[in-house]
């Protein structure tokens, strides 16, 4: 049986379209459920009508307050039978209950290698760093912020030319391609959370060193 799994959007939704288009090939170990945006204007909403999926707005404006739009969301995605949660640009801090009630079963892709540069402006930090490496990680959700158990990761080399939208364009491309990845495994079961930690019962290329600048 595919996992169904529900993708929370607000804006343009690019990394949706990308798990979408993954979602479609019949080998692939998960299906939609639904895509919710939190914005009733979100480019990504528009498109995911336009393809005729499951899709629909819950506008975080009309509740009164962070619990009653949660509780909205948790509503339409048991009503979707979602098994799993994909946060795809989605630009909300869940409270903690929301969380709890999908803890292990929804994660994030965030554009750094955490733990290191959490939180926002994540391409802006790597350049002040002065890092040669930067990348993007997909995570469980916990409540902290950028803190839950790692899935999966990608190297994206930092140029001494870069500024913070050409590192994010770069990035962005791999995560595209890191995101459904992730997903599979999930999805799978071959990602599985032991001990606060994902075990990975995938191949690991040893010999993949990305050497910035390179040998």
């Amino acid at each position: 049986m595919k996992k169904r799994v529900a993708i929370l959007i607000s804006g343009r939704g690019s990394n949706m379209m990308a798990l979408v288009e993954a979602m479609r090939a019949r080998d692939y170990p998960a299906e939609l459920a639904i895509i919710i945006s939190s914005r009733p204007d979100a480019a990504g909403l528009a498109w995911a009508k336009a393809q005729g999926l499951p899709a629909k707005a819950i506008d975080h404006k009309a509740f009164a307050s962070r619990e009653a739009f949660d509780d909205a969301v948790h509503a339409a995605l048991t009503e979707a039978g979602a098994d799993l949660v994909a946060l795809a640009g989605f630009m909300r801090i869940e409270s903690a209950g929301f969380v709890r009630k999908w803890l292990g079963r929804q994660f994030n892709i965030h554009p750094a290698l955490l733990p290191l540069f959490k939180g926002l402006q994540p391409h802006k930090q790597a350049i002040e760093a002065g890092v040669k490496v930067s990348g993007c990680t997909v995570h469980f959700v916990t409540e902290e912020m950028d803190s839950g158990p790692i899935v999966a990761q990608a190297a994206v080399p930092v140029l001494d030319e870069d500024t913070p939208k050409t590192l994010e364009a770069r990035i962005l491309e791999a995560e595209h391609k890191l995101y459904p990845h992730a997903l599979a495994l999930v999805a799978s079961g071959r990602a599985t959370l032991e001990g606060g930690r994902v075990v990975t019962r995938a191949a690991v290329r040893e010999g993949g060193t990305l050497f910035s600048p390179q040998l």
